[in-house]
């Protein structure tokens, strides 16, 4: 480190103003100000933003402005009036219409996570989920606390499907699966048939089933408790990072049960790196995993020994260079 650096620690300001950053995206999300911009297709003066969203125009007009130094929105004066609009990752990614968009994961970070975090250091000193303290809710089983309204459930959902829009394929193209022929998921959103929580079937088929994913098929059920159906292939999308080792071996060792010969399970998680030195985002979402749940994210080693544990063999990890990583543990 230089003695620049600690002469004026720029590394420690900035993370100070991390949640600066993030709160004002979501706030900006959440007023719908790249929704407005993008319907009206043209820019538009703070003035006419606040009209259209009955927003204070000089709160509104430090928000934009802002967002133009996040490089979420571009500035132009025309006659000394300042009009915004979107850039290019706005309109792709925080427009709420958009086939890519990352709205629904913002919603879900602005309040819950962004609530939950309020709390890491009561987590930190008891090692246990925040939901109660954060929303007075009972954290005995953690997806009561999650699922806790069905508008929090559909903002979830949505959630988990926009990661999975930017990650899947990388994810999937990581093993060559056309071996496998029945498969059986915890993911929603794949063409297979999905096992979940009574609720959880009946929100995704309500908001997320249309015509154009017949292939979907359904199992209410609880896959601690219940019995889980026979399959060539079992995909655990972001499942298994919820639970401590015993549940996780608990629930993996029912699958292997399940596994037809030759078959395999497939995990779909954030990876940390063996030496713990990243990544960074993986680190900060083994954090959150102790606010909101009762697991964390785990090492290659980790599943590998998961997996072998549970009577899986030949196990393989692929690094996709995004969030989501895979390993494959065949029976």
């Amino acid at each position: 480190m230089s003695s620049s650096d600690l002469d004026y620690p720029q590394q420690l300001l900035d993370y100070k103003d991390g949640f600066l950053v993030s709160k004002t995206m979501f706030t900006a999300c959440e007023l719908g100000i790249f929704d407005l911009l993008n319907d009206v297709g043209e820019p538009l003066s703070a003035a006419a933003i606040a009209s259209h969203l009955c927003t204070n125009e000089d709160a509104t007009d430090r928000l934009l402005s802002a967002c133009v130094g996040l490089k979420l929105l571009k500035a132009a004066i025309k006659n000394t009036d300042v009009y915004y609009s979107n850039t290019d990752v706005s309109a792709k990614y925080l427009v709420k219409s958009s086939p890519k968009s990352l709205y629904h994961m913002m919603m879900y970070h602005s309040t819950t996570v962004y609530t939950c975090w309020q709390f890491l250091p009561h987590a930190v000193r008891e090692g246990k989920c925040q939901y109660e303290k954060a929303f007075g809710i009972s954290s005995k089983d953690i997806f009561e606390a999650v699922y806790r309204s069905e508008e929090e459930m559909v903002t979830f959902m949505h959630f988990m499907n926009s990661i999975w829009n930017i990650c899947g394929k990388d994810v999937i193209e990581g093993f060559e699966l056309s071996e496998f022929h029945t498969f059986l998921s915890s993911y929603h959103g794949s063409s297979v048939t999905i096992m979940d929580l009574p609720k959880v079937v009946q929100t995704a088929k309500k908001y997320f089933i249309t015509d154009k994913n017949p292939g979907i098929a359904f199992i209410e059920g609880d896959f601690f408790n219940d019995a889980i159906p026979e399959a060539d292939l079992f995909i655990l999308a972001r499942l298994i990072h919820d639970w401590a080792e015993d549940k996780c071996l608990q629930l993996l060792k029912k699958i292997y049960k399940s596994c037809k010969p030759g078959g395999a399970v497939l995990l779909i998680e954030v990876l940390l790196n063996e030496d713990r030195s990243g990544p960074l985002t993986s680190q900060l979402y083994s954090l959150n995993m102790l606010v909101q749940t009762e697991g964390k994210e785990r090492m290659p080693s980790d599943y590998s020994k998961l997996l072998t544990d549970s009577g899986f063999r030949d196990i393989q990890v692929r690094a996709t260079g995004k969030t989501y990583d895979a390993i494959l543990g065949r029976k």
